[in-house]
């Protein structure tokens, strides 16, 4: 029988046919045949069979045999029977290598249940929520040392930064806290009002406004303001310093973060929230009088004798003696996050809103904590 007769001519032809669809390849073919060689293959659409046809391919390289290769993979995965005959040993022996050498995509390990997806959840909140306990009491730790340290050697001490932090978190926080107030106090008359004037028992509105006010509403709202306000201000400062690698210029000149910008914010807070409490407990009193002149006609002179006589002292000092322990929270809380944020925007957007709920809900826990303790001791 006589050799089949090969052209060094490349070509390619397409013979459809009943049974099968025949691709043949002559000549010898590389890699500058492949932008006319490439286009037909894929315009070759899935039949029954398709027989791939080398017998009068001379040569073949590695482009070209990763293109059938292409081919080949593409036409099966549309349900078509691929063959490929009459290849000479070196042709069989490129296609082969090039099949070997495709990138194989990695098996994916199958996911977990919904049960295990569930307990993988629990467990990693509950790692997430100790390692914040952890770094919360680290921060901590450090600004009480450090304060410490400021108490023992007072040139340490950074007098510009707390004044300018007092007026920053204090006096520019009066405006929204006194009004926050005030209309707290204009929402719980005129709702109290409304209740207890179906028992005729209007005078008790201010017994029901002077102990929401100074016991728990006053002072934490107040400190949900200033957690909104102030922890997110600590966390974009602190961390727009980390971010340009400022704090560790300070380090290498040999000045202690801790004391340039952890104690003069948390100090801060804490001198100026029990004032701020104080703001919002006067305001919201006085918008309290003031609806119950408007709705209920208690002149201000019977609201003040009724404050004196269904209010004392120490409903006052129940709610101010949460103040100081709201500051720390919020000024540590704010100040680990900034420390936390790494080096992209992604990353201080993230924890300054971290910082804020964390803020927020570590008062109101706080505050849940503290009403029971008081209501145990008979305060």
């Amino acid at each position: 029988m006589d050799d089949p007769v090969t052209t060094d001519a490349a070509a390619l032809r397409v013979e459809p046919g009943a049974e099968a669809t025949h691709i043949r390849l002559s000549g010898r073919i590389g890699v500058r045949d492949l932008p006319d060689i490439a286009p037909q293959l894929d315009a070759v659409a899935a039949a029954p069979r398709v027989v791939i046809d080398l017998s009068e391919a001379a040569l073949i390289d590695t482009s070209i045999a990763w293109a059938i290769d292409a081919t080949g993979r593409r036409l099966r995965d549309a349900g078509t029977a691929v063959d490929i005959t009459g290849a000479a040993p070196e042709i069989a022996q490129t296609l082969e290598t090039v099949a070997a050498a495709r990138p194989q995509p990695e098996a994916r390990p199958p996911g977990p249940g919904p049960l295990q997806a569930l307990l993988g959840g629990v467990g990693a909140a509950v790692v997430g929520l100790w390692g914040g306990l952890v770094a919360f009491a680290g921060v901590l730790g450090l600004f009480l040392v450090r304060l410490a340290q400021s108490l023992v050697q007072p040139r340490q001490f950074r007098l510009t930064a707390l004044v300018h932090h007092c007026e920053a978190v204090g006096v520019q926080a009066v405006p929204i806290v006194a009004l926050m107030a005030f209309l707290i106090g204009v929402v719980l008359a005129f709702q109290g009002s409304a209740q207890l004037r179906q028992f005729g028992a209007e005078v008790f509105v201010v017994d029901l406004i002077a102990v929401s006010i100074l016991r728990e509403l006053g002072i934490l709202l107040t400190a949900i303001i200033v957690a909104g306000r102030t922890a997110s201000s600590f966390t974009a400062a602190i961390g727009s310093m980390k971010m340009r690698e400022e704090i560790d210029a300070m380090r290498t000149l040999g000045i202690d973060p801790g004391h340039v910008l952890v104690v003069p914010r948390v100090l801060a807070l804490v001198l100026m929230l029990p004032l701020l409490g104080l703001i919002a407990d006067l305001a919201g009193l006085f918008g309290g009088a003031l609806m119950s002149w408007i709705e209920l006609g208690i002149s201000p002179a019977m609201f003040l004798t009724r404050l004196a006589e269904g209010a004392n002292a120490g409903h006052a000092f129940v709610g101010l003696v949460k103040a100081p322990v709201f500051a720390v929270l919020i000024g540590v809380i704010g100040c680990q996050a900034g420390l936390a944020v790494g080096k992209t925007a992604e990353s201080l957007g993230r924890m300054t809103s971290t910082a804020v709920v964390a803020a927020i809900f570590a008062v109101i826990l706080a505050d849940a904590m503290f009403s029971i303790f008081f209501q145990r001791i008979g305060v």
